[in-house]
């Protein structure tokens, strides 16, 4: 079992629709796959048809109450799951924070679906968290989908600077560029400046595309409703680059 999380401390950079378009791939290719809606907006699992709600909340569940697997529900895709999102995942760092071992949890609660799914793939709230470091803890890679902006790369130093500060050097980092504009300038300086500082990042490249944002009208991946747009190509290409990766 291999488990992706998709990350980014800044919100609206595409790590939803990230999560979602390769999770769908995945799926696509034959392996085994759930994708968890971390994130109590719970958007991953708006487009996958599916109410945003665990019984017993987040509380339950990280109190061992609950198991994963008594909570996943089926998508309208073969070979693709969801566990969704709920509204008291808002308070998960309080709860973890009760716990012995606080950033292991989610590895404890995953750990008994690896007979189950190939991959998992973790659609993670935008913040530095407790629930953030159980992710950094659990994951055998880290997608970080990164605007070609100022701001948007400001914070992939940040997430360096805490992995090394908390001594998480291990974890594969695969940041790449998502919503990219090639007519705007500052997009293309990022993108011809950027290979060289960070080694780890992915040669993909995710174009803005309004068909991106017609996922919440189609309730669907964008790679199973307009394939043959640029964007969904690109995420295909992102997704055999990943999965060489993570291999």
């Amino acid at each position: 079992m291999r488990i992706i999380g998709v990350y980014n401390i800044k919100g609206g950079v595409g790590k939803t629709a990230t999560a979602v378009n390769l999770s769908y791939l995945t799926a696509q290719a034959g392996y085994r796959t759930l994708i968890w809606d971390l994130d109590p907006q719970g958007a991953s699992s708006f487009y996958f048809r599916v109410k945003p709600k665990i019984k017993g909340g987040g509380k339950k569940l990280i109190r061992g109450k609950q198991e994963l697997d008594d909570l996943v529900k089926g998508t309208d895709y073969e070979n693709l799951d969801l566990l969704p999102a709920d509204f008291s995942y808002r308070h998960m760092d309080l709860v973890l924070e009760k716990r012995n071992k606080p950033a292991l949890q989610l590895m404890k609660l995953l750990r008994p679906l690896s007979h189950e799914y190939d991959y998992i793939f973790l659609d993670c709230p935008p913040s530095i968290s407790l629930v953030s470091e159980n992710v950094f803890q659990a994951v055998d890679g880290l997608l970080v989908p990164m605007i070609p902006t100022t701001l948007s790369l400001r914070t992939l130093d940040q997430l360096v600077a805490f992995l090394d500060g908390h001594k998480l050097t291990h974890l594969p980092l695969m940041p790449f560029f998502s919503m990219v504009d090639r007519r705007k300038r500052m997009h293309l300086d990022c993108l011809e400046q950027l290979p060289a500082k960070y080694q780890g990042l992915l040669r993909t490249c995710i174009p803005y595309s309004s068909e991106v944002e017609r996922m919440g009208i189609h309730r669907a991946p964008l790679v199973d409703y307009a394939p043959s747009c640029p964007a969904a190509k690109a995420f295909a290409a992102l997704w055999n680059e990943v999965e060489l990766r993570i291999r």
